[in-house]
């Protein structure tokens, strides 16, 4: 039978076999949890952030959501070249995905659900460069976070705040009477007036549809019917007869001997022009010789002058223009010779005989 000391060695045995045996299999479970296990090569990759949103050590890398790796370290860095991402996420991923990853792949940190971890996700579906290397540094982009969210709502909620605001005082405006809405819902005449004008619109349409004036007799009456018929006819006959070259429309669109004179016209008019602008005929010296224009011009001043002196009454022309005796004279003159012409119609051997003397 074996003694108190042999049963506590036993005892003590068996329960540093089942700690050591614990601790193993909660080692070799980490291990195998941690993404390939512990005979897995990895790949250390990097990715610089401005924030890290709540980012920390051993949290997931997942490539469109499945986990490759796990984030080994998150630091800030004090280099110049990462001023404006200053958080460096160090990571180590399975290389069973190697050729999935991309040295243009995009990093990105997202949350799980609205409360959830953050972990790293990297983007390869727009990714056409060669593979990443082991410490390779990956693109980063930021996503907005909860906070980022937050902050635009709370802005949303003072300009929607603001806009009900203003709301409210136009409806209290509206509800005193102010104002073009206000008076239309609260003053009386103005709905007084706008049933008046209802009732002489309603008045109008009655006569209109009982064929009153001349719109209801447009819509009413045959007459006008049957005369707007036969006026269209009319028109349409002509628009025939148009076409088939008859009137002096029809022959201006049909007749081809039109057409060839005013072809023929139009040519001799061009080649009017063009003797014009080659200074041939009077039109052409007038327009190119400028001594030619400049005799016109002088002729033009002579006669200007000698009309001018005309009109102020000087030479023979310009007193028989402007001297009232001259006028005077020449119509008793006239006067005189009428009297003369009528008297001998009247009595022509009073002034037509001829009396001979012989000495």
């Amino acid at each position: 039978m074996p003694s108190q000391q042999q049963l506590r060695w036993s005892q003590l045995r068996v329960g540093v076999t089942v700690i050591v045996a614990l601790v193993i299999l909660a080692v070799l479970i980490f291990l195998m949890n941690s993404t390939g296990g512990i005979f897995t090569k990895k790949v250390q990759l990097r990715a610089y952030f401005d924030n890290a949103s709540g980012l920390r050590e051993g949290a997931p890398v997942r490539l469109e959501g499945v986990d490759i790796g796990n984030v080994t370290g998150v630091r800030v860095v004090s280099d110049a070249a990462h001023k404006l991402a200053p958080v460096e996420v160090l990571m180590k991923v399975n290389t069973r995905y190697h050729a999935n990853l991309r040295k243009d792949s995009v990093v990105t940190m997202a949350t799980a659900g609205v409360l959830g971890e953050t972990f790293v996700d990297i983007n390869s579906r727009t990714a056409k460069g060669p593979e990443l290397a082991d410490g390779d540094t990956l693109q980063s982009e930021q996503k907005p976070d909860i906070q980022d969210m937050v902050k635009a709502g709370q802005s949303m909620l003072q300009n929607m705040q603001t806009l009900v605001g203003r709301i409210d005082n136009i409806v209290a405006e509206i509800e005193s009477g102010k104002g073009s809405a206000g008076k239309f819902l609260k003053d009386p005449a103005l709905f007084d007036r706008m049933n008046a004008t209802l009732a002489e619109i309603q008045k109008m349409v009655s006569d209109i549809s009982s064929g009153k004036g001349s719109v209801g007799k447009l819509l009413r009456d045959d007459e006008m019917y049957n005369k707007l018929s036969a006026s269209l006819s009319k028109v349409d006959k002509m628009i025939d007869e148009i076409n088939q070259g008859k009137g002096s429309a029809g022959k201006f669109l049909k007749d081809e001997q039109l057409y060839n004179n005013l072809n023929e016209t139009a040519a001799k008019a061009n080649r009017l022009m063009d003797d014009v602008n080659n200074g041939k005929g009077t039109i052409g010296l007038l327009a190119k010789d400028q001594e030619f224009a400049n005799r016109v011009n002088n002729t033009m001043s002579k006669v200007n002058d000698l009309i001018t002196r005309m009109d102020a009454g000087e030479g023979s022309v310009g007193k028989l223009m402007r001297d009232p005796s001259l006028y005077t004279n020449a119509d008793q003159m006239l006067v005189e010779t009428r009297n003369l012409v009528k008297a001998i119609r009247e009595n022509p051997k009073k002034y037509l005989t001829i009396h001979f003397k012989l000495f």
